[in-house]
């Protein structure tokens, strides 16, 4: 998160980091964020890592060596890169988590919500800071980070990306960010929300970009009232 600050305690309690086993270190370290949407579901983006287990309920990374384990993963079958679309997974865990002060759901969007440009919302992560210059990793203790972004229109952000020679930005993505306030690498498939009707909504995945921070070129992702429908076929999620 480029721009951002240490979150506080029990503010975002769906977040989760999704670790991956690394031979060399013997231990799971972090590679992507997710979103608890229901007691045994975790939303991601696509092109996280498949075989991987999922930290809950703590603002530090490596606080805590319990991990959760996940039974299934299910890719968006229209998914093939970030850039191209479709860019959300999600993740059955062996058994629902128990729902705390620490560990809670975030509501999903209608499929109608339309999120009007300028609106403020947050991103949240442990991935890399202090971009634009050269993107770093988090420092020890490795404090879950959240940052203030506006919603971009699609036609601003789609005449940025074309004139970078870019993808184009597709129905299913949303943009957000500005200069020095965005998602990262690390931070890959974590929630975007949005405070809607007094509740948090999670509108986003993050899902890819050009940079970090960068001016004109926000913040890209997988836009999530575009897939309850695929959402639902799995469970009824929690709406807001």
């Amino acid at each position: 998160i480029v721009g951002g600050n240490a979150a506080s305690t029990g503010k975002y309690p769906w977040q989760v980091s999704l670790r991956r086993y690394n031979q060399t270190l013997g231990r799971w370290m972090h590679k992507c964020g997710g979103s608890l949407i229901h007691p045994q579901w975790v939303l991601t983006a696509a092109h996280c890592p498949r075989d991987v287990r999922v930290q809950m309920g703590q603002l530090r990374l490596y606080a805590s060596r319990r991990l959760t384990e996940v039974q299934q993963v299910f890719l968006h079958p229209r998914y093939v890169f970030a850039k191209g679309g479709a860019d959300i997974a999600l993740l059955r865990l062996k058994a629902p988590v128990t729902l705390s002060d620490r560990v809670g759901l975030v509501a999903m969007p209608p499929a109608s919500l339309k999120v009007p440009q300028g609106t403020m919302c947050w991103v949240t992560g442990w991935g890399d800071v202090n971009a634009p210059t050269p993107p770093a990793g988090l420092p020890p203790p490795y404090d879950l980070q959240e940052v203030m972004v506006p919603i971009v229109a699609k036609e601003e952000c789609s005449r940025h990306y074309a004139g970078a020679n870019s993808t184009p930005i597709k129905d299913d993505m949303l943009c957000a960010g500005s200069e020095g306030r965005d998602s990262c690498q690390g931070d890959s498939g974590g929630p975007l929300v949005c405070r809607w009707s007094g509740i948090w909504v999670q509108v986003g995945i993050v899902s890819w970009g050009r940079g970090c921070g960068l001016r004109n070129f926000p913040g890209v992702y997988t836009r999530v009232s575009s897939y309850v429908a695929w959402i639902r076929q799995y469970y009824v999620p929690k709406e807001s």
